[in-house]
């Protein structure tokens, strides 16, 4: 199966993949379905979708099938079916976070720096606890921009120009009061049970071995691969904060590590020395998932 997943993906896989996606979004919400759940699974949807674009963007993978596969069953995986409007809207703008800050050009980058913090801040007003991602956005942008200063606060006046329409609309609403959610570590929910999340235990091995497989091999990376890994790698630490702090069961959250997990992790594959470890690894994704999502939906564990 690894070999079949490894050809070459073409301009009608991607479709295909995100018409699965959709079969499965509408599987999920049909028993709960109204006006509001329908808007959520509407914007989980076109999150996750754009997600498929970002494989061809990011370019890590060598456009074969098996990110696009391993990702869907991520996805299948750790869809619980019904999610909170933060989540969906998180889903959607870090898609949108990862086509504008991978590009290798600079002139793209810093012209997108004001939509970027308009970005970030539309998610914070979502999901407050996503605040870790403003950090990760002025490290990245620090570290990789030719004029800091001028950027910085392109990126400042982006989140500047959403918080004022935010408060202008909920002002006219009558809303005067201010949520403690909006304060970082306001509704801090610390994981205190992790036996849900054992099945996963394969999965979090990989990822560790997979970064550690990336540095010792990293002088023989190109420019390119090192930038973009090393986007993965902070962008994938931000939700990471975001999980530990938050997460608690709601294991939803999960969801925001899929897309990069899923590059780390095929990308990890494709350089193991044998094809058996290959082969084995890729199945031990599957059945991990497969029993998470039986623990969690049938309350197995």
């Amino acid at each position: 199966m690894f070999k079949l997943l490894s050809k070459e993906s073409n301009i009608f896989s991607i479709p295909v993949y995100i018409g699965f996606l959709l079969l499965v979004v509408i599987i999920f919400n049909i028993l709960n379905f109204n006006t509001y759940e329908a808007v959520i699974a509407g914007i989980t949807f076109l999150g996750i979708a754009l997600g498929y674009f970002c494989f061809n963007t990011i370019a890590l993978n060598y456009h074969t099938h098996l990110p696009l596969f391993l990702y869907t069953f991520f996805i299948f995986g750790l869809y619980p079916g019904r999610l909170d409007i933060g989540i969906a809207v998180a889903l959607l703008t870090n898609s949108f976070l990862i086509l504008l800050l991978t590009s290798t050009n600079e002139d793209i980058r810093k012209k997108s720096y004001v939509l970027v913090g308009s970005i970030v801040a539309l998610n914070f007003i979502f999901l407050p606890a996503t605040w870790p991602m403003a950090f990760f956005v002025l490290i990245h942008l620090i570290a990789t921009s030719e004029r800091i200063g001028l950027n910085i606060f392109r990126f400042i006046l982006g989140n500047i120009l959403i918080a004022f329409s935010y408060f202008s609309v909920m002002l006219f609403l009558g809303y005067n009061s201010w949520d403690t959610s909006y304060l970082p570590f306001g509704k801090m929910e610390w994981v205190t049970d992790y036996k849900e999340l054992y099945p996963l235990i394969p999965i979090f091995l990989m990822l560790v071995y997979a970064i550690y497989d990336h540095f010792r091999h990293y002088n023989k990376k190109s420019l390119t691969s090192r930038y973009k890994y090393t986007f993965l790698l902070v962008f994938s630490f931000a939700q990471m904060v975001t999980i530990i702090l938050y997460m608690n069961t709601s294991y939803e959250y999960l969801l925001l590590l899929a897309l990069p997990a899923t590059i780390i992790i095929s990308r990890m594959l494709k350089f193991l020395p044998k094809f058996w470890m290959r082969e084995v690894s890729m199945w031990l994704i599957i059945i991990s998932l497969i029993m998470f999502k039986a623990g969690t939906f049938l309350n197995l564990f």
